[in-house]
């Protein structure tokens, strides 16, 4: 039994590890993006202050230099979906999760925005994603769960 009980801590050691070794790898990415690319900055600081379309003109220029980069799709698709534009929402979330498929903003917004089209199944296969990408819990799945609780009962 203990070494059952040694075997399990040595491996939930390790997954913990390796959670925070690809958050430490996802945060030196970010950074060096935004560093380098100014039109990421100002999105993300237009996204701050609620000024969507200029987010929207920003991160557009931020896409077309770092077409790659998930965390300028997702910016995109959360601009989009607070000026209900769904359709480019959509897709940008969608290339959000083509690049990262375990992007947990992505995962949440999208999750969101379904709840916002009324397509409430759909938001629970992104919650499902959450779980999976948040293995000792994260805020967004935490979120998007309370989104989904909230929706139900309105309905």
């Amino acid at each position: 039994m203990k070494v059952f009980a040694g075997a399990l801590m040595s491996f939930l050691l390790g997954l913990a590890l390796c959670e925070n070794s690809a958050m430490a790898d996802r945060d030196r990415d970010e950074s060096a993006t935004t560093k380098t690319s100014p039109s990421l900055t100002a999105g993300r600081k237009a996204v701050d202050a609620k000024d969507f379309t200029t987010a929207i003109q920003h991160l557009t220029k931020a896409a077309s230099e770092t077409p790659k980069d998930a965390d300028v799709h997702n910016l995109l698709g959360y601009s989009y979906r607070n000026l209900r534009q769904f359709d480019k929402a959509l897709e940008h979330y969608r290339v959000a999760l083509e690049i990262d498929p375990r992007h947990r903003g992505a995962n949440e917004y999208m999750g969101e925005l379904y709840l916002e089209m009324d397509q409430p199944a759909n938001a629970e296969k992104h919650l499902g994603a959450l779980s999976k990408a948040c293995l000792f819990g994260c805020k967004e799945y935490t979120e998007l769960k309370e989104a989904i609780e909230k929706y139900k009962t309105k309905k």
